[in-house]
């Protein structure tokens, strides 16, 4: 679950992304982004107006640095429509000139930046810098994700593969409508094994076609890229055009269940041989990427077998010695957007760090790390270009744009401003960092979001935002339904914690969680909404606590032992009867390292006691439940389990059941009710 808010957006991405299919619904819809006259009036966030955002998706810098490639998707609200185009701007700033307007996707710059490649209608395109001249790549559909050689003359992309037989094949009945099921990982996150695996396939590219396809995991009951993600990535090519680097975690079953033992295998185009480089190590092993001059491949290793939080490491393999290090050792935050510098003498990474996530740079010489960027951002991804630095940036209060950095000096500058449109009519609340000290000593930081026009001589109601994971970082993100500016516009102060468990604060912080859901981490919420309780600002009767997968989770715990500081509380997906849970769900290693193991081990794991169903008893407060009937994470039937509970107890309470939605509601019209449903709730109670 520590991946849901790191991962959720790029799920939803690839997802809608790569098939690039221009629907007819899409060709009439009318993409009418401006803000109504009464909107302006208005000047806050709505639901209706947040789906009015267009997103940011892929950021690809041109080989010569001096422009900026990225998608935009759109969403009709209307008719649900949806397209994503790409477009350019100079990494100076400037015009922003968009280069498709029939779908593109995962744009890449091919031939030293003479063109550009790039998804769209389930094919593969090309076109010149300015979008003319645009050819369909004869010989390649069906694809999920691609990358050209730096040579220009071969790709390989990923496919799904069938590879197992269906019960309507074994017995020759196709109006069947059935699983038949003798192992476990038959359903992952938010969809069931479909017979299929990704593998990874290598082929000639000329420019214009596609010819002689290879697949370089024939045969095999593996991924590549790794579910549930497929995040592209986990494969990458070196420099020579040689050799690829892919991830993939060859167990199958029960032991795919209960391991988290991803490794990164490179395969030789010339050989057509495979080897596993990363053999020894019993954790996860991704995001493979090569040095300039190929001598070397940098990878995020974790060593914990079955511990998905683990302190995410930089390991780097000599081809020359056939040898393995670990140059970040003593370096206690997580390590992601591994890139090198020119020479190769440096590598740049992210990072969670005390609330936001920055940009880093450690030299492979002496080992030094220093902080490159700065400010109450999260940074990601990350490209470097000789002496500059291009990136996404957000913030609570700014959906991702581009920025360029200093790779020297830091020195910051947002070149784009795709939602002006937006940004220029709608006021955002403040938000301000605090530091605390928690019931034990321990210093707590938090953020606080206050509503537009906040005025201190007024007081105002308050929630508590509880994180999801339960690890993972509570930094400068932007969501699409968890958004703070939302809740500030609506009237309300966000209490965000950053308690016990969450990333950016060290090892020791983070890994306090596992074994102790109900416990110091637990404090560390009602020691923040105790403190902020006592502002004169906030009113200590209008109190509520909201979250979702592990926040909701924590929500169903707070209600049993919160002692009436809370007067209305929202739980979305969230684990009630570990028990059950522990049953129903499918990444095995995570309740295994969290609780302890399965509930008829002896003696019975203590992670269990911390369960939310055995403290129904005390539920007073009214509670909101929100479930998705294909969420696989946290089956749907928790929530059912809990909103029984509250109703038979006679605490006020209302279910949203959403039969087409996930772990997350995507679906814009579901998630405007999503929010439509959240406030009237809360208003209901503490208004």
């Amino acid at each position: 679950m520590n991946r849901f808010y790191i991962l959720a957006a790029s799920f939803i991405l690839v997802l809608a992304t790569y098939s690039c299919k221009t629907t007819e619904k899409e060709k009439q819809a009318i993409f009418d982004l401006r803000l109504s006259a009464e909107e302006i009036e208005g000047g806050i966030m709505t639901p209706e107006i947040l789906w009015k955002f267009r997103r940011m998706g892929s950021i690809c810098p041109s080989p010569d640095g001096k422009t900026v490639l990225f998608t935009l998707t759109e969403y009709n609200l209307a008719d649900e429509a949806r397209r994503t185009n790409i477009f350019s701007i100079p990494s100076d700033g400037g015009e922003i000139r968009q280069l498709t307007d029939k779908g593109g996707n995962s744009p890449s710059w091919i031939m030293d930046g003479d063109k550009i490649a790039f998804a769209s209608q389930g094919a593969l395109w090309t076109m010149n810098p300015d979008g003319s001249g645009k050819k369909k790549v004869k010989n390649l559909e069906n694809f999920e994700t691609y990358s050209i050689s730096p040579q220009d003359n071969m790709i390989y992309f990923t496919r799904r593969v069938k590879l197992d037989q269906t019960p309507n094949e074994k017995h020759g009945m196709p109006l069947a409508d059935m699983r038949i099921i003798d192992d476990l990982m038959f359903r992952h996150w938010n969809y069931w094994h479909d017979y299929s695996y990704s593998h990874v396939f290598i082929a000639f590219f000329d420019g214009e076609s596609v010819t002689g396809i290879k697949d370089i995991m024939e045969g095999q009951k593996y991924e590549s890229p790794t579910a549930p993600w497929f995040d592209e990535g986990e494969i990458s090519w070196s420099p020579d055009g040689k050799k690829i680097a892919y991830t993939s975690k060859k167990l199958r079953g029960k032991e795919e269940a209960i391991s988290t033992n991803t490794d990164i295998y490179l395969y030789d185009t010339d050989t057509e041989s495979t080897i596993n480089i990363s053999e020894g190590n019993e954790g996860f092993d991704h995001y493979p990427v090569f040095s300039p001059d190929g001598s070397k491949l940098a990878w995020q290793s974790q060593e914990e077998d079955g511990y998905e939080a683990d302190l995410e490491r930089l390991f780097i393999y000599d081809f020359s010695e056939q040898s393995i290090s670990w140059p970040s050792e003593g370096w206690d935050y997580n390590i992601g957007n591994i890139r090198w510098s020119s020479d190769g003498g440096t590598i740049y990474f992210s990072s969670p760090y005390l609330g936001t996530a920055q940009i880093f740079n450690i030299d492979l010489s002496s080992g030094e790390i220093n902080q490159v960027s700065s400010g109450k951002y999260d940074y990601s991804p990350v490209a470097v270009q000789g002496d500059q630095i291009i990136t996404g940036i957000q913030s609570m209060s700014m959906p991702t744009e581009i920025a360029i950095l200093s790779a020297a000096s830091g020195d910051m500058n947002i070149i784009s401003s795709v939602n002006g449109h937006i940004s220029d009519h709608i006021k955002m609340g403040e938000t301000e960092e605090r530091y605390i000290k928690t019931s034990d000593g321990k210093d707590l930081q938090m953020w606080i979001i206050y509503p537009p026009d906040f005025d201190p001589s007024k007081q105002y109601p308050a929630l508590l935002y509880c994180k999801g994971g339960p690890q993972g970082p509570l930094g400068q993100s932007w969501s699409y339904r968890w958004n703070y500016q939302m809740m500030a516009a609506n009237g309300y102060i966000v209490v965000a914690p950053n308690r016990r468990g969450n990333s950016g604060f060290g090892s020791e912080w983070r890994e306090q969680i596992s074994g102790d859901y109900g416990g110091k981490n637990m404090q560390d919420y009602l020691d923040a909404i105790d403190y902020m309780a006592a502002e004169p600002y906030i009113d200590e009767e209008r109190l509520g606590a909201v979250g979702a997968s592990y926040g909701g989770y924590s929500v169903f715990y707070l209600a049993g032992i919160h002692e009436g500081r809370f007067k209305a509380l929202i739980s979305h997906c969230g684990m009630f009867n570990i028990e059950s849970w522990y049953g129903s769900t499918e990444e095995l290693w995570f309740p295994n390292k969290d609780i302890g193991g399965p509930y008829w081990e002896e003696p019975k794991p203590a992670g269990y006691k911390y369960s939310p169903h055995l403290y129904v008893d005390r539920w007073t407060a009214p509670i909101m439940i929100i479930v998705g009937e294909h969420d696989y994470r946290i089956p749907y039937t928790q929530s059912l389990e809990a909103f029984t509970a509250a109703q038979l107890k006679g605490v006020p309470s209302k279910l949203l059941f959403f039969h087409d939605e996930t772990h997350f509601v995507t679906s814009p019209q579901n998630a405007v009710i999503w929010q439509r449903e959240f406030f009237e709730w809360l208003d209901t109670y503490l208004k």
